[in-house]
């Protein structure tokens, strides 16, 4: 049943569309928009706009960019030789908020799924095998510890290792804060086999 009439309507189905964005939450923030000065409202679709026409993939790692080479990459300071292999440009934002990585990282967009009909051709894997091409002494794979995830970072494992590249996988396991008694029998084995000496 339509309570707002047809323009409201549209802006709700519009943002509840979004993902991670369900009917109230729409709702909520379609009535926070109305309420906004119309400059900011303007300011606002403006910059849409503009992200999508001039947002794309770095020519080096494939992560979201306004610029040809992202500053990641373009940044002297990076060590070029150690490559993050990472499933989405949120996961490299999430490593660099650490502040201790002080490698360049490689943005598959997306895992090896089968079940989605997703395969090594559908993610960015050439890509990353160009790049090795160069001077490169390790890859870091950090896809999720999903099937897919695994999946991923066992094919890029096998393509890597014959080139004499280290590859090496993070760490995965118990996280900081975790009841043992919660925790799922595969993350406490994968904890247990990632030891370390203290």
């Amino acid at each position: 049943m339509d309570y707002y009439g047809s323009q409201m309507s549209r802006l709700i189905e519009q943002l509840s569309s979004l993902p991670g964005i369900g009917g109230k939450s729409a709702q909520r923030l379609a009535f926070h928009i109305i309420h906004m000065p119309k400059e900011q409202v303007e300011q606002l679709a403006q910059t849409i706009t503009e992200a999508r026409e001039n947002v794309r993939y770095c020519s080096v790692c494939c992560t979201l960019t306004d610029q040809e080479v992202c500053p990641i990459c373009s940044n002297p300071a990076r060590d070029k030789k150690t490559i993050m292999v990472v499933e989405t440009t949120r996961d490299l934002a999430a490593y660099e908020k650490t502040g201790k990585y002080e490698g360049v990282y490689h943005v598959l967009h997306g895992a090896i799924s089968p079940m989605l009909g997703v395969g090594p051709g559908d993610i960015r894997l050439k890509e990353l095998m160009q790049r090795l091409q160069g001077e490169v002494n390790e890859v870091i794979i950090a896809t999720n510890s999903s099937l897919e995830g695994e999946t991923t970072a066992m094919y890029i494992s096998k393509l890597i290792k014959p080139t004499g590249i280290k590859v090496s996988r993070i760490a995965s396991g118990v996280p900081v804060g975790g009841d043992l008694e919660y925790i799922d029998e595969v993350t406490l084995l994968r904890a247990l086999e990632g030891r370390v000496e203290l």
